[in-house]
């Protein structure tokens, strides 16, 4: 819902679209893009994808228009050779990727590329495909990973009043700053290492994932900070780490 949504939060995405050089295009790396193999949305205009149940209508009312940049697809194609990755015109920009960026770039007028999940590989390999994305920064183009730190739907407070973060959910967010802002990101690549708050935290692998594209495409001397905190309905942490721009201020 924050999607249609005024709070914190889409306040605090629309400060890094003011605050950040307005990227060339965008590269997506969506949690819910999650399938067998590597792929890359080549079409022109992507399709605005509705892909969840149960919501209010004027969610699925919810149009993002951004158009696509099939040269970055191929781009992206060729920085990782020789794994195959697939140009695909069937998928669009799912609510992981739309949700967010109509609060970031309102006007739609960025254009997106998706690039899928492989949920057949392990951890270690979506960094991997990070440290082989970041050449892309240089060109001007934005990285985004949308998925969620802490990310457990089995126990969100559904319907009920605001719940307090469990404290599993905040002993893992906590211990995962620290490791992001030491730089030390083995421990968060091996993360089923991290015992049960890591556990209970990353049920499945999907929204944790996106994250690694991003800590993999960071360079040496950069800061990480984290313009956008909070955990919603007790399991779900909102937060974001930024890397390689300043902190957005909206000034």
């Amino acid at each position: 819902m924050n999607a249609v949504a005024q709070n914190s939060y889409t306040e605090a995405w629309r400060r890094i679209g003011v605050a950040i050089p307005k990227p060339k295009a965008i590269l997506c790396i969506s949690a819910h893009w999650y399938v067998p193999g590597t792929g890359v949305t080549v079409s022109t205009g992507p399709r605005t994808i509705h892909d969840f149940g149960g919501f209010p209508r004027e969610l699925y009312e919810v149009q993002y228009p951004a158009p696509g940049d099939p040269d970055l697809a191929r781009r992206v194609q060729s920085l990782l050779k020789p794994l195959p990755v697939v140009l695909d015109d069937s998928w669009g920009l799912d609510h992981g990727t739309w949700s967010v960026l109509r609060h970031v770039y309102p006007e739609a007028d960025v254009p997106v590329v998706q690039l899928s999940i492989d949920e057949t590989r392990k951890a270690s390999f979506h960094f991997e495909i990070g440290q082989r994305l970041a050449p892309l920064r240089e060109e001007g183009i934005l990285l985004a990973g949308s998925g969620n730190l802490v990310h457990n739907l089995h126990t969100y407070a559904w319907g009920r009043q605001v719940q307090d973060p469990y404290d599993w959910a905040a002993r893992f967010e906590t211990d995962a700053r620290s490791m992001m802002l030491a730089g030390d990101f083995r421990p968060l690549i091996d993360y089923a290492r991290l015992g049960p708050d890591a556990a209970l935290s990353i049920p499945t692998p999907d929204h944790y994932l996106p994250l690694l594209y991003i800590l993999g495409s960071k360079q040496a001397g950069e800061q990480i900070w984290f313009p956008i905190e909070g955990v919603d309905g007790g399991s779900i942490s909102m937060l974001a780490a930024q890397i390689g721009a300043a902190p957005a201020t909206g000034r």
